[in-house]
């Protein structure tokens, strides 16, 4: 598929080249979701990368070399690959597709904001979440900005937390590779996360929504304590409507990247949406349900003119584990204990 992809063209079915969080982004496009346009560069770029390194001084073979438990050698070799790798040179001819990539995306103003975001194969599986092991930037300006965060992303895939989760799992590294998202940054008056069953109770008939104002990263890192809400699949109803005093906001750097802020008194302890904007939003987290089949956990923002983007779905996965957890081990015989009860007579 060559170095770059843009969303129109891939699926999930091209995670191996453009990981779980581009696949996504194209799937969601190809049905119809709203989604900020965007590019990815595919993982022969990142191989490129890695092979050149590879030939001056191993890196998988280090990694998988190392005991899960040590954390002092996971960190120091960490640190050791993630500064080759931000400083490795990128071949004229991939550059040169990255830029004209970026011109395009970003047509007559080249310092339109841009999101760079980690994509690894690895992440978004069904049967495990690599979410938040990798690295995102906001608000870049700029290709030569774009092209050092993309870096930065890449070196992400070797940052102690990501080592170590695939140590732990036993992962072969020559499996695991990392693309990197490119796309327009979503101007949020409004933003947070949804998931199509609860949370805390697994209940599959509700959606819960949280939302903060400003952009989304303040709720996913945990900064501010979202408003939350907890709406009927069926009926739309409004079982639960928690409004918090949203403090602080993340909102644009003017120079480039996020700043925090304290939001103006009049909306700390505002809504952050509307009642028609979350039954938008279950709307839209039902469709994007019954595509995938399956519960998902997932990102968005609403723009200044109401319009409503997704930045990301992945499945759930911690309840989904626990569904697929017997919760005995069934006897050889169903009798058994019926047996034991009366002192093993037959």
């Amino acid at each position: 598929m060559g170095n770059i992809c843009w969303f129109a063209d891939v699926t999930l079915g091209h995670r191996l080249t453009v990981g779980g969080k581009g696949g996504s982004l194209g799937e969601l496009h190809r049905v119809g979701i709203a989604v900020p346009l965007g590019f990815v560069v595919c993982t022969d770029a990142f191989e490129r990368i890695i092979g050149t390194l590879e030939k001056e001084d191993p890196i998988r073979e280090r990694i998988e070399a190392l005991d899960d438990h040590d954390l002092d050698g996971i960190r120091a070799l960490s640190g050791h690959l993630r500064e080759r790798i931000e400083s490795a040179t990128i071949p004229d001819s991939v550059r040169a597709e990255i830029v004209r990539a970026h011109a395009e995306l970003c047509g007559e103003d080249l310092d339109w904001p841009l999101a760079v975001r980690s994509s690894a194969t690895t992440e978004d599986a069904e049967d495990a979440s690599f979410a938040g092991l990798q690295d995102t930037y906001l608000w870049v300006k700029g290709a030569e900005a774009t092209l050092k965060n993309m870096r930065a992303c890449w070196a992400s895939l070797y940052s102690v937390p990501s080592i170590a989760y695939r140590r732990k799992r036993q992962m072969r590294e020559n499996g695991v590779a990392i693309a990197v998202v490119v796309q327009r940054m979503a101007d949020s008056r409004s933003a947070g996360v949804m998931f199509t069953r609860s949370p805390l109770t697994g209940d599959r008939s509700v959606i819960t929504i949280e939302a903060t104002w400003g952009l989304g990263s303040a709720v996913v890192s945990g900064e501010v304590t979202p408003d939350r809400f907890v709406i009927a699949k069926i009926t739309g109803e409004i079982s639960v409507r928690e409004i918090s005093d949203k403090h602080i906001q993340h909102v644009p750097a003017e120079a480039g990247g996020i700043r925090q802020v304290e939001t103006p008194e009049k909306l700390r302890r505002a809504p952050s949406v509307s009642d028609q904007e979350l039954a938008a939003l279950k709307d839209i987290a039902r469709k994007v349900e019954r595509h995938y089949g399956r519960p998902q956990d997932i990102e968005w923002a609403i723009d200044p003119s109401g319009e409503i983007l997704l930045l990301q779905s992945r499945p759930e996965t911690v309840w989904s584990v626990k569904d697929q957890t017997p919760l005995a081990r069934p006897a050889e015989n169903p009798l058994l204990h019926v047996m034991n009860i009366f002192g093993g007579r037959r």
